[in-house]
């Protein structure tokens, strides 16, 4: 028989060595998760991803691209050149793309939240109304020159509703990439109003959002996840996207300007 003072130090070791197993095991085995996202969702995104990070384990790197557009930071370019992800939050419209290029796999798009067009002031300036098709005509005609993202908002702006209201040819647009150039731009001073998304507008810093614009002009932009085709980590990605999608995620959804459109929805 063993001499008990003999087992016991084996004993503790084994147990230091199963206790250093287990503290080291998340970090060994937790998913690497990529993902490429457009500035629409970007608010909530940001506030929500800590805690899911905390409650599974997984470590998601986040880059950022425009949901259309031509320029070379679009997501759709950024994937076609080689840009690493696993998944994509951008506009339906920037979705559809993707889906028709074959960048999507089958079956994993959920949407997400959607949010209005508004009209974005520097921090402290007067507050123009905006609330029908004529004042908001008047805003833009008074203004020097007016910020749009070049993306899915400002696509429909330049090309559809400035025309349709007469002052396409009359007044200054200032196209930028994504919504954080429009909302830096008007808190630069350098335009005296953006129009784009909600969302964009109420976390950005410098801004103020002025009014959200008629309905008769309106666009209310819906935003998605989906699972880049390809992917290596299917089982974090679904994880992610029915994160963003639950009920958990609604209140940071709504006081990101948006309406819930996954199982948080109204």
């Amino acid at each position: 028989m063993k001499d008990p003072s003999s087992v016991r130090p084996w004993l503790a070791l084994r147990a230091l060595l199963l206790l250093v197993s287990v503290l080291l095991w998340p970090a060994a085995a937790s998913a690497q998760l990529r993902v490429m996202i457009s500035g629409g969702f970007s608010g909530p995104y940001e506030q929500l991803l800590p805690e899911f990070e905390r409650a599974t384990g997984i470590q998601v790197t986040t880059g950022s691209g425009s949901s259309q557009g031509t320029g070379p930071q679009t997501i759709a370019a950024q994937l076609a050149r080689g840009v690493p992800a696993d998944v994509v939050i951008l506009s339906r419209e920037g979705l559809a793309e993707l889906v028709a290029a074959r960048r999507i796999a089958p079956g994993t798009d959920v949407d997400l939240a959607r949010t209005p067009l508004g009209v974005a002031v520097r921090a402290g300036a007067p507050k123009p109304d905006v609330s029908t098709v004529e004042a908001l005509k008047q805003a833009l005609l008074r203004a020097g020159a007016i910020a749009v993202p070049s993306s899915t908002s400002g696509i429909f702006l330049t090309k559809e509703v400035f025309p349709r209201m007469g002052i396409a040819d009359r007044i200054h647009v200032k196209a930028t990439p994504r919504g954080t150039g429009a909302t830096a731009m008007v808190a630069a001073g350098e335009a005296d109003l953006a129009v784009m998304p909600v969302s964009e507008i109420v976390h950005a810093q410098g801004v103020e959002l002025a009014g959200v614009i008629a309905e008769e002009i309106q666009l209310h932009q819906s935003f998605a996840a989906a699972m880049v085709a390809g992917s290596q980590q299917a089982d974090a990605a679904r994880q992610l996207i029915a994160f963003l999608a639950s009920e958990r995620a609604a209140p940071a959804i709504r006081s990101g300007g948006m309406v819930p459109l996954g199982k948080g929805r109204p």
